[in-house]
């Protein structure tokens, strides 16, 4: 995903920029959005000229002031479709979003597709989405191997052929996105816009109430998790959440945020069957890591059609609350791709660097739930700015800490 905005670097400045009035402001060239679904699109079902229609999810600022807020609409078209016929055939689905409605107004813009969250899907430079050949899948591999075996020995290729249709199903080749699917997309020629811009996302927000004893509490708390498998420092904390567990549960559940399952033989069975099939699963349980050798309390992620990448994050709740509400804080990562560890005789995720990135992700959709009372990033000096995983990726951060208060 695209660098999310500087807005969240510090709340306080952030509602001075969204105060001030622009009566015009350009929004140059290859600026970013960042949207999310609310119509579902397929290549075997979508049609050119079918309607789409996406939310914006995070705001565009220029220089400080608010261009575009979070939360107004985009809409577009399917410009072309093309189904996967048989496992050697690559669907693909082309869309283009042309219309920003915001304020009352219905404004043209010019925009192309550049990702797609999560997906196991590729976009190319023309921002048409590739779809994934079936037969290059590890499901299709253990198909071919079986093939082999059949060839010398027909009965025992005929068992395992009964055995992995009765685990694994065959991949879908085609490309399927449900409402809640993210796209990042850039500008392809200027936009100007006049007149004040919508109220922004996070207008309601409230100042905190005791800031002070707010910056002690966060410095208070440890920064850095340690892993069961290797037994290493791990994760970087980043979040903050004070309120009720049903507050927190509430608000990213209304962000499209699930909770993801416990490691067992069944989540372990489920994960395999997602990476031979090569699609996604939802409630993918995570490894453990420790904070003050306690396991998390809860975790959530947000995945698309693929194993492999998904936003997520563990939770653990705190001793000391503030005034009088339970204390949170979190760890959030992007995995971004999946490798297998020799050492460890494991699958392991590799996840980006920038862990800001995730933070200000958390952030964003949250505040986008209208389920966030008030929000501050607060200092913390003896946090590292670099460091690595227990899987030795390496880790980037700012050093600061984002605290939302729930409502």
């Amino acid at each position: 995903m695209a660098p999310y905005p500087n807005w969240l670097r510090n709340s306080l400045m952030a509602g001075w920029a969204l105060a001030l009035p622009v009566l015009a402001l350009e929004v140059p060239a290859g600026a970013q959005l960042q949207v999310r679904l609310k119509t579902k699109i397929a290549s075997n079902t979508s049609k050119p000229d079918d309607p789409v229609e996406t939310m914006v999810i995070a705001p565009v600022l220029v220089n400080g002031a608010l261009a575009i807020p979070a939360g107004v609409t985009l809409g577009g078209v399917v410009t072309g479709a093309s189904a996967a016929t048989d496992p050697t055939v690559r669907a693909t689905l082309a869309l283009d979003f042309r219309e920003l409605e915001m304020g009352g107004r219905r404004i043209r813009v010019h925009t192309l597709l550049t990702a797609v969250e999560n997906a196991r899907e590729s976009v190319n430079d023309k921002g048409e989405i590739q779809g994934i050949l079936a037969n290059e899948t590890l499901s299709a591999r253990m198909d071919s191997g079986i093939d082999k075996v059949t060839e010398k020995y027909s009965g025992l290729g005929g068992f395992l052929s009964a055995a992995k249709k009765a685990v694994f199903k065959e991949t879908e080749g085609d490309i399927s996105y449900d409402s809640g699917v993210e796209m990042d997309l850039k500008l392809t020629a200027a936009l100007t816009l006049t007149g004040a811009p919508p109220p922004a996302a996070d207008a309601a927000l409230q100042p905190v109430a005791d800031p002070r004893a707010l910056i002690g509490l966060v410095n208070r708390q440890p920064f850095q998790t340690r892993a069961q498998k290797p037994p290493k420092e791990s994760d970087i904390t980043t979040l903050m959440f004070i309120g009720s567990q049903e507050e927190l549960q509430g608000a990213f559940a209304g962000a499209g945020w699930s909770q993801a399952s416990k490691l067992g033989e069944k989540s372990k069975l489920e994960t395999l069957r997602a990476l031979a099939e090569d699609r996604g699963y939802s409630e993918a349980p995570v490894s453990i890591l420790y904070l003050d050798g306690r396991p998390p309390d809860m975790v959530f992620e947000k995945t698309n059609n693929t194993f492999s990448k998904r936003h997520h994050l563990r939770i653990w709740l705190r001793p000391d609350p503030y005034r009088g509400q339970p204390v949170w804080v979190c760890a959030a990562t992007h995995d971004t791709g999946i490798d297998f560890s020799a050492k460890d005789r494991t699958f392991i995720h590799r996840i980006d660097s920038q862990i800001d990135l995730e933070r200000s992700k958390v952030v964003n959709d949250l505040v986008l739930t209208g389920k966030v009372q008030s929000l501050e990033m607060v200092d913390r000096p003896n946090v590292p700015r670099n460091g690595q995983n227990a899987t030795g990726d390496n880790l980037t951060t700012d050093g600061k800490m984002a605290v939302l208060i729930l409502r």
